[in-house]
């Protein structure tokens, strides 16, 4: 899964980095941040009507029918089934994005004590800015809300979590927001255009990384002796 990430890239090195032919519409406000979690505002990139945006919205997708139901909204989709899904088959034909981001985080449980869980903070091994597929809802009395799309990791990074948000090159971050394009299978999108294991380099980190208020560039420093 992906339940909390980075985004400590500059606005300037993101937009650099995915190479969109149309101009994106940026907001004010852009600001570093090392610890983000659901429910928050997070900057996403998104289509606006006619224009490609980047812009707060909300981690957390609930439409009506599932809120009425007393649940509470998700905040990943699983790329094996988010295309037929009744949830998410419609923001996969329309409300495709993509969320920037310098890293994530994930917990690693012990083999012997499942309740001992270590920190490990994700990233592309080149240190260059990844893309998470998103599916963005449109919500005209709010900014909207995202789903981070997840897939099933492989070799090394399913030592640390069995998923991983599912991170495209550029190239196929583009073509992932291209609504003139049909979007590949699920299966082709993680197997084959997402960035894999080999791509990612990982290391422990400390533990504070588990209070949302903890927000700084610590948070990512790889520590000497990790739990598990």
């Amino acid at each position: 899964m992906c339940g909390r990430f980075a985004q400590f890239h500059s606005r300037e090195e993101f937009l650099a980095a995915l190479q969109l032919e149309n101009q994106v519409i940026a907001t004010d406000g852009w600001i570093p941040r090392y610890n983000i979690a659901p429910g928050t505002q997070v900057q996403v990139i998104h289509h606006n009507n006619e224009h490609v945006q980047l812009a707060p919205v909300n981690w957390g997708y609930a439409p009506a029918w599932w809120h009425e139901q007393g649940k509470p909204p998700l905040i990943n989709a699983r790329v094996e089934t988010a295309e037929h899904s009744r949830m998410f088959a419609p923001l996969w034909k329309y409300g495709r994005a993509v969320v920037p981001a310098s890293g994530w985080y994930e917990w690693k449980k012990s083999p012997d004590n499942p309740r001992l869980k270590q920190p490990y903070f994700i990233r592309g091994a080149d240190r260059q800015p990844l893309f998470f597929a998103a599916l963005y809802a449109a919500d005209t009395a709010r900014s909207g809300s995202f789903v981070i799309i997840t897939a099933a990791s492989h070799a090394g990074l399913a030592d640390i979590h069995d998923r991983r948000p599912l991170a495209l090159p550029p190239a196929a971050a583009r073509d992932w927001l291209n609504t003139s394009l049909v979007p590949p299978s699920g299966h082709m999108q993680a197997d084959v255009y997402s960035l894999q294991a080999e791509d990612f380099s990982w290391q422990p980190v400390s533990p504070a990384v588990g209070a949302v208020r903890n927000d700084n560039p610590s948070l990512i420093l790889a520590i000497n002796t990790p739990m598990v």
